[in-house]
């Protein structure tokens, strides 16, 4: 399990951040919508889900080409918390309410299907 200080270092990146913000209001996104909802390239969107993922905040699996993440939830209460608490707050801050009717748009058009 990773530290306290682990952490919030894994929060303090903007990219990693909108990510796990996301993943709590949408429970499940794949690359390709992360990529398109945060204007970023898929390669530096992989680093920071690696990163997630190595750290044990988010699990992955792959369907077909795609790899679909999702938040852990057998991470600490701590943890977990800080992250709803987080959410609650900056759910209607830029970039993230953009990013959460980014991500319904983009959802609907099913465009990992493809």
């Amino acid at each position: 399990m990773i530290s306290p200080q682990e952490f919030f270092n894994l929060l303090s990146d903007e990219t990693r951040l909108r990510c796990l913000l996301l993943l709590q209001k949408k429970k499940e996104l794949c690359v390709c919508e992360f990529s398109l909802i945060i204007g970023s390239n898929q390669p530096k969107i992989s680093r920071h889900l690696s990163l997630l993922r190595i750290s044990g905040l988010v699990l992955d699996e792959r369907r077909s080409q795609w790899v679909y993440y999702r938040l852990n939830e057998g991470i600490q209460t701590w943890m977990q918390q800080v992250l709803t608490a987080t959410f609650e707050n900056l759910k209607d801050v830029n970039p993230y309410q953009s990013d959460f009717e980014k991500s319904t748009c983009i959802r609907n058009e099913n465009i990992c299907a493809t």
